[in-house]
């Protein structure tokens, strides 16, 4: 009843009073159950699923993930920094997320639409990365973990507060895997393509820093990733069977954050920031007619955006009741390239845009246990124009136990460079033009204490996407292109019971019921589970020595583009832990799949598969030592 979030109001209050379905998963959680990515923290919460095209991971809520969409509909933070970028509103969640998890002091995931604090792209839902600082640490921590495919990774870590008040953190990771030697796709099953098995194809490395520096109200820090991933499901209709086709992906940043609490209860909060992002797609083609010799070429795909912004926030408390947030944001993208060239250039598009918003908050505690939160937000994109997003919520807190929200709320996505502009002669072409998307939510959540362990909550919502932004063949010239051209109806119940024991067993277990429809054919959605089932644990085996995290997901069948569908499946993940062999190191040994369960996810357009496979049992050792 005590834990405070920031994320959902821009501002420091209870989680029970927030006006959002929010979940929090902390550092204790990440290293119990021997998550290795951001992907991974997020398929164990309620409501979500994660799906992997052997490339990118792609996340999806309440029923909603388009094959493809490079999580555009998801605002992803770091300690309240942007990280989608401004090209493809692309949010990380794989190997090629900005922060190494060991850094993660907690995930914040906010259901629902929050544009009316935070603009485009909090549409589905927000999730804010809050980093661990040098305080946490105080010392030099060297971490390293191997597992199966010949994976690694490394991690050395520097942290501390000194006595004058200055936390300081830089750590450093290096990550490396062969991936699968041996992936076989039914689609290729023939003689002049290796019988379907692609070999050495599916390997993955990346290197990432992250740097803070905090002294008396003053935060700068300041992350880089740079990943590189092997395509071994022959995308975009590219050679199969070979090492040659890969994407690169580097993204950083840098923020300036002043914090300051005045004596007349006005609050102050203003950062500036920078914004990096690269990406270079090298894909192998034979371009020769058949009957002629190969004529192998390699088509390259350049995208580089560069952004400079400020956030401003004034918070005011007015007449002892009310709670005021005013708030401005400006961003300036000086540079948004998008190349595509091999023998000839195809495309060589160069812009530059700017964005800026305004939003207005309050927070009325009309009785001591009962608050209404009212917000609203006009943003305006010099590439498409602009629109205006409301929230309102109702909170009340009956008994010292309960909790009841009543939640509406609207937000929008913003079209993106790629989607108006990107265009190659043989496949696609410009939009040019294309208005945001909208969602409007009604929900309803309670929550309960069951006895002096147990915490219980239900969620009823109902969604609505309008003008959703999807890509279409033009019959006129069998082009594709983007258009306003869809609507989305999601409705649906999660149900969560959360314990806690002093002997140290704790456990979670979740179901969401969720029916998610085109309106104009009625028909559920492509990679849309009907239900999913979540249970995590944790069970003292030697108590304080030895820890057990188990985890149970079940995912029921999803339809796929050609109109077939992927089986369910149960997922089992096991995890050991020690923290107290030996002072200072933790160790921790996990396996992955237990059962060895052979499943797959829906492929996209630019795969010929259907499905894509997914990795069968593996494992993970890892030591970590703190001096």
């Amino acid at each position: 009843m005590k834990i405070t979030i920031e994320s959902v109001s821009r501002f420091e209050q209870r989680v029970v009073e927030a006006p959002a379905s929010v979940t929090i998963i902390t550092s204790d959680d990440i290293k119990i159950y021997g998550y290795r990515n951001l992907a991974d923290i997020l398929k164990s919460v309620r409501g979500l699923y994660v799906g992997d095209d052997r490339n990118y991971s792609y996340l999806g809520m309440r029923g909603f993930s388009r094959p493809g969409d490079y999580n555009t509909r998801f605002l992803l933070l770091v300690d309240g920094h942007r990280m989608n970028d401004n090209v493809y509103d692309y949010a990380a969640v794989g190997n090629d997320f900005i922060l190494d998890v060991d850094l993660i002091d907690r995930v914040e995931i906010i259901r629902g639409p929050t544009s009316s604090v935070y603009g485009t792209n909090a549409f589905l839902g927000t999730i804010n990365i809050r980093t661990k600082t040098g305080k946490d640490f105080e010392s030099l921590e060297l971490s390293g973990d191997g597992g199966r495919f010949s994976t690694y990774k490394g991690r050395l870590t520097y942290g501390n507060k000194f006595e004058n008040g200055l936390d300081v953190l830089v750590s450093a990771s290096r990550y490396g895997s062969h991936g699968d030697s041996r992936l076989f796709y039914k689609e290729f099953n023939s003689p002049t393509t290796n019988f379907g098995v692609a070999e050495d194809a599916d390997g993955e490395k990346f290197g990432s820093f992250f740097g803070l520096l905090s002294y008396r109200g003053f935060t700068l820090e300041g992350g880089y990733n740079g990943r590189e991933k092997q395509i071994p499901t022959a995308a975009f209709g590219t050679i199969f069977n070979t090492e040659d086709t890969t994407t690169i992906d580097k993204r950083g940043f840098f923020d300036l954050k002043y914090e300051r609490q005045f004596s007349d209860q006005l609050g102050f909060k203003g950062r500036i920031f920078y914004d990096y992002y690269y990406y270079r797609g090298d894909y192998v083609y034979d371009y020769a007619d058949p009957g002629d010799p190969p004529f192998i070429v390699t088509n390259k795909d350049f995208t580089r955006t560069d952004s400079l912004g400020t956030d401003l926030q004034l918070t005011k408390t007015l007449f002892q009741k009310h709670k005021f947030i005013l708030g401005a944001q400006y961003e300036h993208v000086f540079r948004q390239n998008q190349r595509n060239a091999d023998i000839e250039v195809y495309l060589d598009d160069k812009r530059r845009s700017y964005s800026w918003g305004i939003y207005l908050q309050d927070e009325f505690e009309v009785l001591k246990n009962l608050r209404l939160s009212l917000g609203i937000r006009y943003d305006r994109f010099s590439l498409s124009g602009g629109t205006v997003n409301p929230r309102a919520a109702l909170v009340y807190l009956p008994f010292e136990k309960t909790v009841l929200k009543f939640l509406l709320g609207q937000a929008f996505r913003a079209p993106n460079v790629y989607e108006l502009f990107y265009s190659t002669p043989a496949s696609s072409k410009a939009a040019g033009n294309l208005d945001p998307e909208t969602i409007r939510t009604v929900e309803f959540v309670a929550q309960q204490y069951l006895g002096y362990n147990l915490w219980g909550s239900a969620n009823l919502y109902y969604q609505r996407i309008a003008d959703l932004i999807t890509l279409h063949l033009d019959p006129s010239d069998g082009l594709l292109v983007y258009r306003n051209a869809g609507s989305v109806e999601q409705k649906g119940v999660e149900f969560e019971l959360e314990g806690r024991w002093e002997n140290g067993v704790r456990g979670r277990v979740s179901y969401a019921l969720q029916n998610t429809k085109d309106t104009d054919t009625g028909k559920t959605l492509t990679n849309s589970p009907a239900y999913l089932v979540k249970l995590n644990g944790v069970i003292p085996i030697l108590r304080d020595y030895l820890f057990l995290g188990l985890e149970e997901h079940y995912t029921s069948h999803r339809k796929t583009l050609a109109g077939n569908h992927v089986g369910g499946y149960w997922i089992t993940n096991i995890t050991l832990l020690n923290e107290k062999l030996v002072k200072g190191l933790v160790v921790s040994a996990s396996i992955y799949n237990l059962l060895g369960k052979k499943y797959s996810d829906p492929g996209s357009a630019e795969h010929v598969q259907d499905a894509i496979q997914q990795d069968g049992r593996s494992f993970r050792f890892k030591l970590t030592y703190r001096f």
